[in-house]
């Protein structure tokens, strides 16, 4: 069984983990992601699995480098602690503006991030992240390439 305090701090560390990568992805600082996601992470952002840090990183990437300021929105949090290993669930609305040409233009998610986190040496990391998305509003052209292969359906 968890000990109770353990589990407490377990949710409030992995609730932190949650907004600075949303924070992260808002301010397109990347490497602030070094200390949040597991070197051999798995993810899915609807555009396919990738495996590893940096391919998880160049996904997200290749989505908001080209983008104007995006604000990415966590709610109705979720998480279900069992000794070293943890599961997330929350809510995510993410807003995207378009910049230059495409500053009249938005796009926005309505989805749920569902995570895997693993506590090494006193710190939880993500192991997994998938995005569900709900619903799409407003125009995918707010965005950058997206990943090779991908395209809007």
């Amino acid at each position: 069984m968890n000990d109770p305090l353990q589990v407490l701090l377990a949710e409030r560390d992995i609730a932190r983990a949650l907004a600075a990568f949303a924070r992260a992805m808002d301010a397109r600082e990347w490497a602030a992601l070094d200390g949040i996601i597991a070197a051999g992470a798995t993810a899915d952002f609807g555009t396919g699995p990738v495996r590893g840090r940096a391919a998880v990183v160049e996904v997200m990437r290749s989505f908001l480098d080209d983008c104007g300021p995006t604000q990415h929105l966590l709610g109705n949090l979720t998480v279900e602690v069992d000794g070293t290993r943890a599961t997330s669930c929350c809510y995510v609305s993410d807003l995207h503006l378009g910049a230059g040409e495409k500053a009249a233009l938005t796009f926005q998610t309505l989805g749920e991030y569902r995570d895997l986190w693993e506590c090494r040496d006193g710190r939880w990391w993500l192991t997994q992240r998938v995005k569900l998305n709900r619903a799409h509003l407003g125009s995918f052209a707010v965005l950058g390439p997206g990943p090779k292969g991908w395209s809007p359906q």
